[in-house]
């Protein structure tokens, strides 16, 4: 897990909930991991521990002529929120292609882990061009909270402006390093981006204070930061005109071998 630490008991009772999944639902997890603030890199005492996993059933459940329910949804407890998607169901979005599973294969927390499996996903993924949707994806994300909770509003939920600026940089790294993957955590994506001392201040002062506090509280809009996440808007949708393309027919096979070959995989 890198430099991430993840409390020993959380660790355990997670690797514990894993395998209770498996054995209750008889599939088998390819791998797990952390896809909230804590992977994002700007977590609070008391964040919650987002565990994100994608598994397989046996070949037989998938030769049926009902359409099963192909996620796996756990009841919140306490700080565990622990879903995850079948594996038909990932390739299906992986070719769309959806943003939200390359943030779980870029992942910096892994908890549980099929190299091969992950290898192979990342392999199919690096062949599907991500950029287009990557940026609708991003774009509707940061609009989504600065509209929401920032815009016009003279004091701000401060934690609220991390939800913004996350989206806005990795809309900045998607336009600047076009054939560099996508880091899912806010401390790579300052670290090779461009911007203000003010609004580098700024989120510093920020990141400082949700490290060590349950509740950011309120305070002032950063007039430096709207006018980056404001002009991040402009620019991107100026570059978004045309629909999205729909999945090519070598992606389409190349998914569809990649999943044969994953059920025939010995557990």
């Amino acid at each position: 897990m890198e430099n991430y630490q993840i409390d020993e008991t959380v660790l355990k009772d997670i690797l514990a909930r894993l395998d209770e999944i498996e054995q209750e639902h008889n599939v088998r997890i390819l791998f797990a991991v952390e896809s909230g603030s804590r992977a994002w890199g700007f977590p609070s005492p008391d964040s919650d521990y987002d565990v994100r996993f994608i598994y397989a059933h046996k070949m037989e459940w998938y030769v049926s002529i009902d359409s099963p329910r192909d996620v796996i949804e756990l009841p919140i407890e306490g700080d565990l929120d622990i879903n995850g998607w079948d594996l038909k169901k990932a390739l299906q979005l992986l070719i769309k292609p959806n943003p939200v599973l390359l943030e779980w294969l870029h992942s910096p927390i892994v908890y549980r882990a099929d190299q091969n499996a992950m290898i192979s996903l990342s392999s199919l993924a690096e062949q599907i061009t991500h950029q287009r949707p990557s940026q609708y994806h991003y774009l509707h994300l940061a609009k989504g909270q600065y509209r929401r909770f920032i815009e016009g509003r003279d004091q701000v939920k401060l934690k609220k402006y991390f939800y913004a600026i996350r989206p806005v940089l990795s809309l900045m790294w998607l336009r600047e390093f076009p054939d560099t993957p996508l880091p899912m955590s806010l401390p790579e994506l300052r670290s090779k981006l461009t911007m203000s001392v003010e609004v580098s201040d700024f989120i510093d002062g920020l990141l400082i204070k949700k490290a060590t506090t349950r509740e950011l509280g309120s305070g002032p809009r950063n007039s430096a930061l709207d006018n980056l996440i404001e002009h991040e808007f402009t620019t991107c949708e100026e570059m978004l005109t045309s629909p999205l393309a729909e999945p090519k027919e070598k992606h389409l096979n190349a998914a569809n071998d990649l999943f044969r070959e994953l059920l025939r995989a010995p557990p």
